[in-house]
């Protein structure tokens, strides 16, 4: 398969990197910036391992060359329409949507533009993050991808890319509930993200507190009780994953959502904390800590833009003796 990336960040880095490796047909879609840091190659730096994966990356302007099988999209929910509007030259009648991104808004999008026998359904589990020099640091051993066919869909296609995308560096599975596998995941990236924002600390830390266990368990149980009521629970397994990941004891993990949100970069907060609250409330799900990590993210969202506009600091802002 001709196999084109949209995205070579902390995740569409990380596995094309690895389709790469594997000799597979892989070409990312990034920004002039992005590639010029890749024309040297791409450096993968694992949790044993340090290595630089030759890869080819082209801009929008450069999308010319037909069009491709798959088209994996692995952007920010923000970027996502822009790219959409670059994609043109590489969509076929027969091309095939993977989107690895989180929360479930984007599926309805695409859905719409090129209708459910045409997109995939996809999840990951990766922690990874973009070093200043545009490395891909792994910091837990973990990866993984889910995807499948959505109902009424071409489950013998999404069997082919399976195989296709089944190299090593990474686990894949191929499965027949992939929306259970996507409600899963942006529970779990909700949770993670409310626990990390409100607490402001890694789960290993969190985890090291006396209350530090409750307190995470509570918002596990107020995210899956989100699942419970539209209709995908989370099962023992998946729960008990979820609880040992968050509080492994010395544990480093934060989401990115998190990392993006402290270091001042555009983060994901409205596409998945504010839909997984707005969606509690259509459901009639009481979630008051998502909300207060909602509030949390809008207040600073609001502050950091009235900074930019007023061209002041935060602390410039505050009075003499609290600065």
């Amino acid at each position: 398969m001709r196999i084109l990336i949209a995205g070579a960040g902390a995740t569409g880095g990380y596995f094309g990197a690895r389709l790469a490796q594997a000799g597979r047909d892989v070409t990312f879609l990034v920004r002039s910036g992005r590639a010029e840091q890749l024309s040297g190659g791409l450096r993968l730096i694992g949790t044993d391992s340090d290595e630089t994966v030759q890869v080819r990356a082209l801009t929008a302007e450069q999308l010319d060359d037909g069009p491709y099988d798959l088209v994996m999209l692995a952007v920010k929910a923000s970027a996502l329409e822009t790219v959409l509007g670059q994609l043109g030259p590489a969509i076929g009648p027969e091309t095939l949507v993977l989107p690895i991104l989180n929360g479930m808004r984007h599926l309805r999008l695409l859905n719409d533009r090129f209708g459910t026998d045409r997109v995939l359904g996809g999840s990951v589990r990766v922690v990874t993050h973009v070093t200043p020099d545009g490395a891909i640091r792994q910091v837990l051993p973990l990866a993984e991808i889910v995807l499948g066919a959505q109902p009424g869909g071409p489950a013998a296609r999404a069997d082919d890319v399976g195989r296709e995308l089944s190299v090593p560096g990474y686990k894949l599975r191929v499965t027949q509930q992939i929306l259970t596998t996507m409600w899963h995941k942006w529970a779990f990236i909700v949770a993670s993200g409310v626990g990390s924002i409100l607490m402001r600390a890694s789960f290993g830390e969190i985890a090291a507190m006396p209350e530090g266990r409750d307190f995470i368990r509570e918002v596990l149980a107020e995210t899956e009780g989100v699942l419970n009521a539209a209709g995908y629970p989370a099962s023992d397994s998946s729960h008990r994953s979820s609880l040992e990941m968050l509080t492994q004891p010395g544990s480093p993990f934060v989401p990115s959502l998190y990392r993006d949100f402290t270091e001042g970069r555009e983060h994901e907060g409205e596409h998945l904390v504010g839909d997984f609250a707005a969606t509690a409330r259509e459901l009639g799900v009481e979630t008051p800590l998502t909300d207060l990590a909602l509030l949390q993210l809008r207040v600073h969202d609001r502050a950091k833009a009235a900074d930019r506009a007023s061209g002041s600091t935060a602390t410039e802002a505050l009075p003499p003796d609290l600065a």
